[in-house]
Order: C-alpha cells, then sequence, then structure tokens
C-alpha cells in the first residue's frame, strides 16, 4: 500500500462512554483517537462492542478488515478465546477494527448472520463476510484469516 492509500484506510468506532459513533483513521491510531462528541478516549486496541443498532454502520463505512466475535457471557468457549481476542486487538491496532457482539443482547444480527455455535469469529471486509471460524482458536488462526484477505 502506498502513503497516498494510508489516509483512506479508517474505521467506524462507537463511542464506549456516550455510544455516538466517530470515524477513526487508523493510521494515526497509535496516537490516542477521542470522541468528536463527549471527547473521552476511543478504544482502537481492545474489542469494541457492537449492538443490532450499530453493527450495519461499522461495517459499510469501515475500509479496515473487521474481525467480529459473536460470543455470550454463559459460554465457556467464549470466555478462553477472551484474552486471546484482546490480544489479537493490541497487536492488529490500526490495522483490523475488532469488534464483540453478544448473540444474547443482539439476536437481529446475531440470527441474520446464521450464527448457531459460539464462539463464531466472522473476518468483514468492505461491507461482507469474507471469512467464519467457529470455536475458541489460537492467535495463529486470527493472524491468519486476516492474512488471507491480502
Amino acid at each position: 500500500m502506498s502513503s497516498t492509500d494510508t489516509p483512506t484506510r479508517h474505521a467506524i468506532v462507537p463511542c464506549g462512554s456516550c455510544g455516538k459513533l466517530n470515524r477513526v483513521q487508523m493510521h494515526t491510531a497509535s496516537g490516542a483517537p477521542v470522541c468528536g462528541t463527549c471527547r473521552r478516549a476511543l478504544v482502537v486496541d481492545a474489542p469494541i462492542t457492537l449492538t443490532d443498532a450499530t453493527f450495519d454502520t461499522v461495517m459499510a463505512k469501515s475500509t479496515v478488515p473487521v474481525l467480529v466475535d459473536f460470543y455470550a457471557d454463559w459460554c465457556g468457549p467464549c470466555k478462553a478465546m477472551a484474552p486471546v481476542f484482546a490480544d489479537f486487538a493490541r497487536r492488529q491496532k490500526g490495522r483490523v477494527l475488532v469488534a464483540k457482539v453478544n448473540t444474547d443482547e443482539n439476536p437481529g444480527v446475531s440470527m441474520r448472520f446464521g450464527i448457531r455455535s459460539i464462539p463464531t469469529l466472522t473476518l468483514m471486509h468492505g461491507g461482507r463476510e469474507v471469512s467464519r471460524q467457529v470455536g475458541a482458536v489460537p492467535m495463529a488462526v486470527l493472524e491468519q484469516m486476516v492474512r488471507d484477505i491480502g
């Protein structure tokens, strides 16, 4: 990717404090992006929480890949996967947006994507699903999912 392509690499990130959606330039994500509404720090180095209300906008308007973990709080394998997923988010900061969707609280998007087992990881790019992995997986599998899209 050339340096002229860099500014187009952005993600839509919901503010954890006020819920407003913010456009974050991923090439500058190493800094500390803040919400345009409440001025609180935006999370770009940990999984962000998406809902039925925010999912489609984040997917449609983010130009970077988005790795989504469909999970539930009561799920043992989901709990085991959480630290790996969080570490992946730290490692991929600025390159991949890492998100999670609680299937119990967000049945709409979960049903639309046919989530039948959890955890289910989907890699979204260009507003569509490009890869899927069911079950808890090691870091190497997450990294390969992202490498496979180029």
